[in-house]
């Protein structure tokens, strides 16, 4: 969520004339991120997220914006599209694809307890469960195929052990792709990059409660133990080491099983997804750090994080509930 496009607030008066939001109040560039241009804009009827999109198209939008339809219409705490007064929900700023999303109450939690967590693992697999319906099917654009392409991108910059350990990922995750197994893991839309600041909860830390869950545009359709492996890696750990803190991370997932069990197809696939979800987030790390897109408040993340993550599922593999 960083800020590539430069949006005035003349841009945004002239854009809202095609919603039925009110005038502007304020608007904000928010810096976290490094996808898409986001910002905090108030109006005269409430407070809103804009969004500007830098990489996805037209084309591959609706899947992103339907699908938070979809969870907002059945209940569920996240962002709701607002609709144009032509009709859709997309449009154009700059020349580029836009989307205007209700703004959630709450803030995300830095150092979340065993209570986020299990919080935050319900969510999930509530989410999980009410997206089963929904009939629009997109791959996760971050999948295997783009690990395959964007790998060779980024090993110039690695060296003999980094390589060594993209390699020996990258075979792992080919082989098992190719099983029946994998394949028959269960699955469906998946937010799959729901790590702690796309989470607002409300509250108190001591007594927190859901805000809901945002930015969907890593969103797939993918297994459902990708997501909640691509959590707990981001939750669940001790950060200097990539290790696994156990009470969060059973509360995590011993949370996520009380709504949707876990099966034993996906307990056997446990510790290979732990590894497919760190090698994603290394790989997209690198390519952002060593390749970065021009943008006015870009922050890149430092890579080595997955990197230890990764060597860390090498062992660290607490079973699943």
């Amino acid at each position: 969520m960083a800020v590539f496009t430069p949006v005035s607030d003349q841009d945004v008066s002239t854009l809202l004339q095609d919603y039925d939001l009110g005038s502007l109040v304020a608007l904000r560039g928010i810096t976290a991120g490094i996808e898409n241009s986001n910002f905090f804009l108030d109006t005269t009827r409430g407070s809103f997220v804009l969004t500007v999109f830098e990489v996805l198209t037209a084309e591959q939008l609706p899947f992103y914006i339907d699908l938070m339809h979809h969870l907002a219409e059945r209940g569920m705490p996240v962002p709701q599209p607002q609709p144009l007064r032509s009709g859709g929900r997309i449009t154009r700023l700059h020349g580029k694809p836009c989307a205007i999303v209700t703004r959630l109450p709450g803030g995300y939690e830095p150092a979340p307890s065993a209570a986020h967590c299990a919080l935050a693992g319900q969510t999930l697999a509530r989410t999980h469960l009410v997206g089963q319906d929904f009939g629009n099917r997109q791959p996760n654009l971050r999948g295997l195929p783009w690990r395959l392409a964007t790998a060779p991108k980024v090993l110039p910059f690695l060296d003999a052990g980094q390589a060594a350990l993209l390699s020996h990922a990258l075979d792992e995750q080919r082989r098992l792709a190719e099983t029946p197994q994998w394949q028959g893991l269960p699955q469906g839309p998946s937010h799959c990059d729901l790590f702690r600041d796309n989470v607002l909860f409300a509250g108190t830390f001591e007594s927190p409660r859901m805000g809901g869950f945002i930015d969907f545009y890593f969103a797939g359709w993918d297994h459902w133990l990708f997501d909640v492996a691509v959590a707990v890696n981001d939750w669940c750990i001790e950060p200097a080491s990539g290790r696994f803190d156990l009470p969060r991370l059973q509360a995590w997932l011993r949370a996520y099983a009380q709504v949707r069990p876990f099966t034993d197809d996906e307990r056997q696939a446990w510790g290979p997804m732990l590894r497919a979800a760190a090698l994603r987030f290394w790989l997209s790390r690198l390519y952002d750090y060593y390749l970065p897109r021009p943008a006015q408040t870009l922050k890149p993340h430092d890579p080595r994080h997955f990197e230890r993550v990764l060597r860390a599922r090498q062992a660290d593999l607490p079973e699943l509930p």
